[in-house]
């Protein structure tokens, strides 16, 4: 079924380069498809809720009401080593346990932040997929891999403590963020403030927000060990 469900997904590409003025949303439809034909018990949302602190993927995968993996689209053709260069990019990494980067053609598969497969279908030929043949086992099975991908059970407190220092670097970015978007009368500013005023008042705003971050992270992590333990 996957050769069929790979050689469908490549005609579509063709049907909708045949018909001109494509971009990255063009061949949305086509990848979902895709995606749900490798795994139908994974439902595929194109362009979901907007996740805060770290952006907007293109596509989150659901299976069993919970979010198994991300992906996002750049242009078909689109160099995936510039985008990757990109502060989003950077920042899904960090964000995202498991994560595939496509331009429709050549798909990057990252788990933890690090490259894990990276495989192509083909090239983009005068308007048409010029496809490798050879290589259609291999993205199935980064596809496959992906889609069914769950996560590694946290087995020793160096785990613990990295998965929760990246958390607090999430929030850490956010942090910044919405103090640079926000209007100096703002709640976060008013903290800011208040944090001068009563523990260090030549407080930075990147000094802040690592505080900020920290105390969260790991406040909600006593909470659990709170409940956990009575």
């Amino acid at each position: 079924m996957t050769a069929t469900a790979m050689h469908d997904y490549i005609l579509e590409l063709d049907k909708e380069l045949a018909a001109g003025n494509t971009t990255e949303h063009t061949h949305r439809t086509a990848l979902k498809i895709l995606f749900q034909s490798l795994n139908p018990a994974i439902t595929a949302t194109n362009e979901p809720q907007h996740i805060t602190a770290v952006g907007a993927p293109d596509f989150r995968i659901i299976q069993k009401k919970m979010p198994v993996g991300y992906v996002e689209c750049k242009d078909i053709g689109k160099n995936l080593d510039e985008a990757m260069e990109t502060e989003q990019l950077k920042r899904y990494l960090k964000s995202f346990q498991n994560l595939l980067v496509t331009d429709y053609l050549e798909f990057r598969w990252y788990v933890g932040g690090k490259l894990r497969l990276q495989e192509t279908i083909g090239a983009l030929v005068k308007d048409k997929v010029k496809q490798n043949n050879d290589n259609l086992a291999g993205v199935e099975q980064l596809l496959i891999s992906f889609l069914n991908h769950e996560p590694e059970p946290i087995g020793s407190p160096k785990e613990l403590a990295g998965h929760m220092a990246r958390l607090a670097d999430i929030m850490r970015d956010s942090t910044i963020r919405t103090l640079k978007g926000e209007l100096a009368t703002g709640s976060l500013h008013a903290q800011l403030l208040a944090f001068r005023e009563n523990l260090i008042p030549d407080l930075s705003v990147d000094e802040f927000a690592d505080m900020y971050a920290q105390t969260i992270a790991y406040g909600l992590f006593a909470a659990r060990c709170f409940f956990i333990l009575f």
